[in-house]
């Protein structure tokens, strides 16, 4: 009986998705790591510097108190939303009621889900930007959601091409998915852009959710969504301490939008999960309360230095680049030698021992494309290019 052979299956929707590509990628890293390869990684987005000390010292306090560790509001503690509704409103100038128009998330992939969850049925349709993160395509996917992509091209800024847009089959969309500043081209936000998005939505009654984790990396004019009239009535935007905070396995987000909506979504996570830890919490109060100074030396000079030597690590590689990019990655053009992306990644990875993301996985616009990451030490990118002058010809 123990050897029985059973025919238990998974679900369908697990063949609409493969895993995770870096999930994959990893593991092919990690084994040649084990032969003592020594692969310097430039392909992930985590940020490899402490939060403010400050913030650390809270969650530690928080810690240690007998009282800190039951189980927490879903919506999140009063002095959490309260700090996120001031970041917004000291950065962004974006005035939020920290009652009812912010809720706290596990990390804005959580919010993908549950927003998907809160307005699109199965047989619903998405707009998904091609190159765009792939957790708008893969969650949409596993929860019956039609993809349908518009296209983010080099020569249109990567901003969305809006009549394009209106000549497209429309019925049955119920979300877009933008991200602003664009993740993987580093495309900047616009006003004119987020003003065109507002209008469309509204036109056509699409909500619009806008990814914004990357506003402050290399970035001196951060910009929001919610910035423009009338935003909060038919958009959302997601925002993350991952990036801006160096905070990415700490797991805290936000969700900002209007009071009818944020009931929609806090139905369905109330019914997900639980509140996040006190100490987190309270300890992210505290980080969003960081000076300017802390920002300027974690977000512009860290990553200003970094971003020199990734443009020199590109025209070593001969790829193009638009130096006007922002964000925590470099994004450029391979040289047309090269039959894709993937061909070149896989020499540099395998004959320079460097780990940098061929641009495919963001979609077919991406397919000419590279990523490398900023989030190393100084030394190991200058060591990362060292190796790539030696032995890529």
């Amino acid at each position: 009986m123990e050897n029985r052979p059973t025919n238990i299956q998974p679900a369908e929707r697990l063949g609409l998705v493969q895993e995770y590509y870096f999930s994959r990628k990893l593991k092919e890293v990690a084994q040649l790591n084990a032969e003592g390869r020594d692969i310097i990684s430039l392909a992930i987005g985590s940020p490899d510097m402490p939060p403010s000390d400050q913030t650390v010292e809270r969650l530690c306090e928080v810690a240690r108190r007998p009282d800190a560790h039951g189980y927490q509001p879903t919506m999140g503690t009063p002095e959490l939303r309260q700090a996120m509704a001031g970041f917004y409103n000291r950065w962004y100038g974006v005035a939020l009621d920290p009652a009812r128009e912010i809720l706290p998330l596990i990390g804005s992939k959580e919010g993908i889900l549950h927003i998907t969850l809160a307005f699109v049925n199965p047989g619903d349709a998405v707009l998904v930007p091609n190159p765009g993160y792939p957790t708008y395509t893969s969650l949409s996917k596993i929860l019956g959601a039609r993809i349908i992509n518009y296209n983010l091209l080099e020569d249109n800024g990567w901003q969305p091409d809006f009549e394009e847009l209106e000549q497209m089959d429309l019925s049955g969309v119920r979300l877009m998915w933008t991200n602003y500043p664009n993740m993987p081209t580093g495309g900047n936000a616009r006003r004119e852009t987020y003003e065109r998005l507002v209008d469309f939505a509204r036109r056509h009654n699409i909500v619009v959710v806008n990814d914004n984790p990357y506003s402050f990396i290399l970035n001196d004019n951060p910009l929001s969504l919610l910035q423009v009239e009338g935003a909060k009535d038919c958009c959302i935007e997601l925002n993350s301490m991952s990036k801006s905070h160096n905070m990415p396995g700490w797991r805290v987000g936000l969700c900002a939008t209007n009071a009818t909506f944020i009931s929609w979504i806090l139905k369905v996570k109330s019914n997900i999960d639980s509140g996040t830890f006190r100490g987190l919490q309270l300890a992210a109060a505290e980080a969003y309360a960081n000076d300017d100074s802390w920002h300027q030396k974690a977000n512009i000079e860290t990553y200003g230095r970094r971003r020199a030597i990734a443009e020199e690590i590109m025209r070593t590689l001969g790829c193009t680049y638009d130096p006007a990019q922002v964000g925590m990655f470099l994004w450029g053009k391979i040289p047309d030698r090269y039959d894709d992306a993937e061909t070149l990644t896989e020499r540099v990875l395998h004959e320079a021992r460097v780990f940098i993301t061929p641009g495919f996985i963001f979609g077919s616009n991406g397919r000419r494309y590279v990523r490398i990451s900023l989030c190393a030490k100084d030394d190991k990118m200058r060591e990362a290019l060292e190796r790539i002058k030696t032995n890529i010809k």
